[in-house]
């Protein structure tokens, strides 16, 4: 089923100035959320090829390049500071290991803006979720901060399948304005407060949908993932609870919803690496056979460590982190798991 949720109702279009950073496929299908509603969205991108082939030919060369823009829509920069000082609302959607590069370059007066992280992985270079980065490094408190959970693939973005965001913001004035921001005929946009929970939610999905790859790699069929997913919510949970105690629903879309489309669906780049590892690749040969970034990896490390740190039981996420980091047997340790989920 595609799109429509309105398709006779006309959505007026916002003079709020609202700007992208980053130009992977999420934040070629934020862009393409946000031209729906507003007059010009202002868009940072890598570097000045990329700049160049949007304004000529209007659109992204590398990632989404099916999705066309009317580049009167656009203004595009390669210099965060520009973007920063002229938007009321910044959407940082770059790869997680490519947040600080970015922000370490923000000299300008970013007092007031909100902050909204589509980003779903840890910080390297904190160690830490989007949200204690910016509140920790740069003094913007979580009242200046959003966070957009899923499920939400940007591709079915890209070709306006109806699509679900959660955004978890703390403030209800500024809850409505990201609302009426994103929502479309064909993204139907729901809020939360729980803004780390979402946070961490979407970083251990990416996790769990590499486990989910990986038992597909070695042969685990449909009845296994099942269990395997259902497990997973479960220890997602605890870990939750563990680290940010606040009243949540993971069975809600924002939870389990986004880590049933990650853990299933053919266009998840953290499980299409995980399949290639339960296939046999190494760790390096999988990562490097990818052109996109998976999550999941990189945030493996540092939520087992998490979870140590507080004595949480993660069984999955242990077993997960041996085979990426301390290249242990796949096969084994799925062979072990198998006697652990219920």
């Amino acid at each position: 089923m595609t799109k429509k949720i309105n398709s006779d109702k006309k959505i007026p279009k916002h003079e709020i100035p609202v700007g992208v950073v980053g130009s992977g496929s999420f934040a070629t299908a934020i862009v393409k959320m946000l031209v729906e509603n507003c007059k010009v969205v202002h868009w940072c991108v890598r570097n000045e090829f990329v700049k160049g082939a949007i304004e000529l030919r209007g659109h992204n060369p590398t990632y989404l390049t099916s999705v066309s823009f009317d580049v009167k829509n656009l203004k595009v920069t390669t210099d965060i500071n520009e973007l920063v000082s002229a938007c009321e609302v910044v959407v940082l959607a770059t790869p997680s290991i490519y947040l600080s590069d970015a922000m370490d370059k923000m000299t300008c007066n970013y007092e007031n803006k909100i902050f909204v992280s589509a980003i779903k992985g840890i910080v390297p270079k904190v160690n830490d979720v989007v949200g204690n980065y910016l509140r920790d490094e740069f003094k913007i408190g979580f009242r200046n901060q959003a966070v957009i959970a899923g499920p939400c693939h940007a591709e079915e973005v890209g070709m306006e399948r109806l699509s679900y965001l959660t955004i978890a913001v703390a403030d209800d004035e500024v809850a409505k304005k990201m609302k009426d921001l994103f929502s479309s005929d064909f993204i139907n946009v729901h809020t939360s407060k729980d803004i780390l929970g979402n946070e961490y939610s979407a970083i251990l999905k990416n996790i769990y949908a590499v486990g989910a790859g990986i038992s597909s790699g070695l042969g685990y069929g449909d009845n296994f993932t099942a269990v395997f997913v259902s497990n997973a919510i479960r220890e997602m949970e605890v870990f939750l609870e563990a680290v940010y105690e606040v009243p949540r629903d993971v069975n809600d879309s924002a939870y389990l919803g986004d880590l049933l489309v990650t853990a299933y669906s053919l266009f998840s780049r953290n499980r299409n690496l995980g399949n290639l590892i339960g296939k046999g690749y190494t760790v390096k040969s999988a990562i490097q056979s990818m052109n996109m970034i998976a999550e999941g990896y990189y945030a493996a490390d540092s939520v087992y460590q998490t979870a140590k740190d507080k004595n949480i039981k993660t069984p999955i996420i242990d077993a997960i982190y041996r085979i990426l980091y301390q290249e242990e047997s796949a096969e084994t340790n799925f062979k072990n798991l198998t006697l652990q989920l219920n």
